[in-house]
């Protein structure tokens, strides 16, 4: 016998149907299926909002979820409000039996499904989470004294040394429509930009939605991952998977990407290096959400206390410079400019622009977080943060205090031929090869020729390379000294 009331499937950054466990669990019961859609900005324990990059994307992908559900007899409802209000409302409003979601290992998340198990406990309605969100739980892999581990290399071999994940569970064939309920209209949400439309290159980049993401997928996998433990260093080539914003938005699950990429090796072992090299970076996806368990204010405070001295600097002018692609360091400045148009910027060029900004800059590294966060379509919680204090040295697993990226030699070593500068700084696209990543040092010739003039259409460097690299290295000793 089914359930007449309905069984609400409550969305979150879990935008598919396919390894969708509290999707599967409503549609297997038999009972008509609401499948809703919180847009939070209202509960206090959820401190951040999304930056612009992400809304955009998000809007994407919901319309994308609406047709997917749609085709198998279900509709998305578009709610907004803090999601233990909302739910509860719902749940009233329709008489339901039960309402499940995929659990995200975050304190502030965390803290909100608490408060929805209790609004629902007294409803006398079912609450039932799953996990869906990580391979492991971060339950599952702590210390002898109960913590998380706090460095990258062991903390993947254990994930490894557990064997393979539950399988993936197939999309639903068909769900059990509930009465139509009433529904924001998304564009009322208002999650796209419009006075000025700076989403003109999002949408030129991307197709956000499940489909787009198992097809990256399969793409990545069929051809794309020859190389790619080498080529993902090279911005100049197609080497990245292109599959971090379809992860972030849950448009794929990583139980998915383990197992298509188990599969992969198995089929074709002569690729297994750079299989296990793209697993590896779903790994640190992994460690940086365990991490972020533990340390639920990683994008506000040093996972280092030592780094609570350091002398940062308050240049706004520099930062400007940073954020708009103007520091007169051409790969610095070309990424910053990928960033802007595409949302995205390469995993190597990634960690240049971080280095400039926190040593030779010597700009706290939550102000280019923060940018991150506003630009990034894959800006993750976890990740995020994550990724810049371990550039800044100040994080976990964190890249040595020494270690400061030379713009032009990184520049010359991954983009030999100016292929990367050449698409996003097109003011140096006559430069020779052998200048594009230092133009300063051309004679006055060859910048006529190649119709430059620093400090007019580009600018000089904002700081030269020797003088930041050893005032980084000074603010470093004092704080290690410190």
């Amino acid at each position: 016998m089914t359930d007449s009331h309905p069984h609400i499937v409550w969305f979150r950054d879990d935008l598919r149907l396919s390894d969708h466990p509290a999707l599967h669990a409503a549609a297997t019961s038999g009972a008509p299926v609401i499948c809703l859609y919180i847009l939070d900005e209202k509960s206090a324990a959820l401190k951040r909002t999304m930056g612009g990059a992400t809304r955009w994307w998000l809007a994407q992908s919901l319309r994308a979820l609406q047709a997917s559900l749609q085709a198998i007899g279900g509709t998305l409802v578009l709610r907004r409000g803090a999601a233990a209000d909302v739910i509860a409302a719902l749940a009233r409003e329709v008489d339901a039996a039960h309402v499940s979601w995929n659990e995200i290992a975050q304190a502030p998340e965390l803290m909100v499904t608490d408060q929805v198990t209790a609004a629902l406990a007294d409803l006398n309605v079912g609450a039932h989470p799953y996990h869906g969100d990580l391979l492991v739980p971060p339950a599952a892999i702590r210390t002898k004294e109960g913590r998380g581990l706090r460095v990258f290399t062991p903390f993947w071999k254990r994930i490894l040394a557990m064997g393979d994940p539950a399988k993936p569970l197939p999309t639903p064939k068909k769900l059990v429509p509930a009465p139509e309920i009433a529904s924001d209209n998304l564009s009322d949400w208002k999650l796209e930009p419009t006075r000025p439309d700076w989403a003109g290159g999002l949408r030129e980049s991307w197709t956000p939605g499940e489909a787009k993401a198992q097809q990256q997928l399969r793409q990545l996998l069929k051809a794309a991952i020859v190389g790619y433990a080498t080529n993902r260093d090279r911005p100049d080539r197609e080497g990245t998977s292109r599959l971090s914003p379809h992860v972030r938005f849950g448009e794929i699950s990583p139980r998915q990407v383990w197992y298509a990429a188990r599969f992969a090796a198995a089929e074709h072992p002569q690729h297994a290096t750079d299989i296990n090299k793209f697993l590896s970076e779903v790994g640190w996806r992994e460690f940086s959400r365990h991490l972020l368990f533990d340390v639920p204010d990683l994008a506000e405070r040093n996972l280092q206390p030592s780094f609570d001295a350091f002398p940062w600097r308050t240049d706004r002018a520099a930062l400007r410079a940073w954020q708009l692609g103007q520091t007169g360091y051409p790969i610095v400045d070309a990424g910053m400019r990928e960033l802007w148009h595409s949302g995205v910027m390469h995993n190597r060029v990634r960690m240049v622009v971080a280095s400039f900004l926190v040593k030779h800059l010597l700009i706290d590294w939550r102000e280019g977080e923060k940018w991150f966060w506003d630009t990034l379509v894959d800006a993750d919680a976890g990740s995020n943060p994550a990724n810049w204090q371990w550039v800044a040295g100040s994080g976990a697993d964190a890249a040595p205090y020494f270690r400061v990226f030379n713009p032009i030699l990184q520049g010359e070593k991954f983009d030999p031929d100016g292929i990367y500068v050449r698409r996003w700084v097109p003011e140096l696209k006559d430069m020779p090869s052998k200048l594009i990543h230092q133009p300063w040092i051309a004679s006055p010739l060859e910048l006529k020729r190649a119709g430059v003039t620093l400090g007019t259409n580009y600018p000089a460097p904002i700081i030269e390379h020797k003088l930041g690299r050893e005032r980084a290295l000074k603010a470093y000793a004092t704080t290690r000294n410190g």
